[in-house]
């Protein structure tokens, strides 16, 4: 069922995404996590509960992941969220959606809301980690580690068995995109899951992101057992529960 397609956003970027057309329909917006792509469990997952529910649908990669043009260690957050914002006015055009954020992906969802605040009517986070860059990983750098990603540019961090390119105008330009000190107005239905046995982010940052918007219809739900990811199928069901009752509320 996916078709992964490319859209050009200047001469030397293409970004690939996935997408099912309803003219005139609610959409839901995928975005996904750090150094994560469209090819995972959750985008799948969310283009069946679209087309079951006959809603457009949209899952962005941004530059430098997945099989998107360009080199992640020339990628920011701040670029990532031009991506996401181009992506959506090309695509979605005028039409009303749902933001679901995974990770880093709830980041960049935060950060739609000074573009798009009428046409956003939701938002799902799922293990959201605004700020990760200063919070959970320059703070815990050494002074060994944060000497060397200053004099290099770049330090490649391990974690599990996963490298991590960690760019020091990336840690930079996480700074430039603080969103716990914002208030946020938009009258939006709004759902945070969080796995009690997130090992990556804690559970505190969806509540730190409940606390953002004063207007939204709020709910917390931590899953029992839960990782970070919430990719099993057990998780996926839940959570597309979730976002069902959201789809309810506005259509």
């Amino acid at each position: 069922m996916s078709r992964f397609k490319y859209i050009k956003l200047s001469k030397s970027k293409k970004i690939r995404y996935l997408t099912n057309y309803y003219k005139k329909n609610l959409y839901i917006i995928f975005l996904h996590g750090f150094m994560s792509d469209i090819e995972g469990e959750k985008p799948l997952n969310f283009q069946k509960f679209c087309k079951k529910k006959k809603l457009g649908f949209l899952a962005i990669e941004y530059s430098g992941h997945g099989k998107s043009s360009g080199k992640f260690t020339s990628g920011n957050i701040t670029q990532w969220t031009k991506e996401v914002k181009l992506t959506i006015k090309k695509i979605v055009k005028k039409n009303n959606f749902i933001l679901v954020g995974s990770s880093m992906g709830a980041w960049l969802s935060i950060n739609q809301f000074k573009f798009f605040k009428n046409q956003i009517k939701g938002f799902l986070g799922i293990g959201s980690a605004p700020e990760f860059l200063e919070r959970l990983m320059w703070k815990k750098f050494t002074k060994k580690m944060k000497n060397e990603t200053k004099k290099n540019g770049i330090y490649n961090l391990k974690y599990g068995d996963y490298e991590y390119p960690i760019t020091y105008q990336l840690i930079k330009d996480g700074r430039k995109n603080k969103v716990f000190n914002k208030k946020i107005k938009s009258k939006i239905y709004l759902t945070m899951l969080h796995g009690s046995k997130d090992e990556v982010v804690p559970v505190t940052y969806s509540k730190k992101v409940l606390r953002l918007f004063t207007n939204a219809k709020k709910k917390m739900i931590i899953i029992k057992n839960g990782d970070h990811s919430l990719s099993s199928k057990k998780n996926l069901k839940m959570i597309n529960g979730e976002l069902s009752k959201i789809v309810t509320n506005i259509v």
